[in-house]
């Protein structure tokens, strides 16, 4: 039995319903109806109803500090299980981070000028996590941008830790990405153990939505083309790359997507 972890960015009905958040909640709750044992992750977005959700903290495993770029991020895990199915959810908290009422832009839809540093301790949130649990994945499913970093610490920052070290990452790519630039300091808020500036060196030093997701592309093990008007660029990078590609936007996704996880 596969051991499946679903890192998302958004999973309805916690947050509004796009292809995105569907895919959070229907890819756990249908591989998990097929017998996988899964985890599944989002961030605490400040526009989720904690009440109506049911939100609460795990105080065994919040508390911990996440240091981005030298400053050290208080770790919250609160957790909920999505109505209607056995799926349970941790959710990455901060309240310096996460408590806002938008979730990547403000109210007149400008993009969070610190994006890039939420990323990158949601991803480091997520594996802290999940090695206090003690639980040990076979396949690691990133949906979503906020997801995009998850393998490239997986690859170069944890590839020593009995944790993850044997998981195959797998990157679902949406339509979703905004065309915009990420703070000046992304690529330093990125660095962490063995994550050098040149291991980051092919990448724009101005680090946009497509340069992310080829980033996500690079150290990813699989490939799922998820919607059906994904940018030309990206998927002519991700065909490019080599790497093993599953295009599946249909009813019986879920048969697809556990043969793909075989595959590797």
């Amino acid at each position: 039995m596969k051991r499946i972890l679903f890192v998302n960015q958004d999973i309805t009905p916690y947050v509004e319903e796009t292809e995105l958040s569907r895919m959070g909640k229907l890819a756990p709750h249908k591989i998990q109806g097929s017998g996988a044992e899964i985890r599944t992750f989002m961030p605490s977005w400040g526009n989720i109803n904690k009440r109506r959700g049911q939100l609460h903290e795990v105080i065994r495993l919040s508390g911990q500090n996440i240091p981005v770029d030298d400053t050290d991020h208080p770790l919250i895990i609160k957790v909920a299980s999505i109505t209607g199915t056995k799926v349970q959810v941790y959710f990455i908290d901060n309240e310096e981070l996460f408590a806002r009422k938008g979730q990547m832009t403000d109210a007149d839809g400008n993009y969070y000028t610190d994006n890039g540093e939420r990323m990158a301790f949601f991803a480091r949130g997520v594996i802290e996590t999940i090695k206090k649990l003690r639980w040990v994945p076979d396949i690691i499913h990133c949906q979503g941008q906020m997801a995009s970093l998850i393998p490239l610490y997986v690859k170069k920052a944890y590839n020593n830790d009995p944790a993850i070290k044997d998981a195959k990452v797998i990157t679902s790519l949406f339509s979703e990405m905004q065309d915009t630039l990420f703070e000046k300091n992304f690529k330093q808020c990125m660095l962490f153990n063995d994550i050098t500036l040149e291991d980051l060196e092919k990448y724009n030093n101005d680090i946009d939505s497509k340069e992310l997701a080829k980033i996500a592309i690079d150290f990813s093990d699989g490939l799922i083309i998820a919607s059906n008007d994904m940018d030309d660029d990206i998927i002519s990078y991700a065909k490019g790359s080599g790497i093993k590609t599953l295009s599946s936007m249909d009813e019986d996704f879920a048969n697809n997507y556990i043969d793909f996880y075989e595959s590797l």
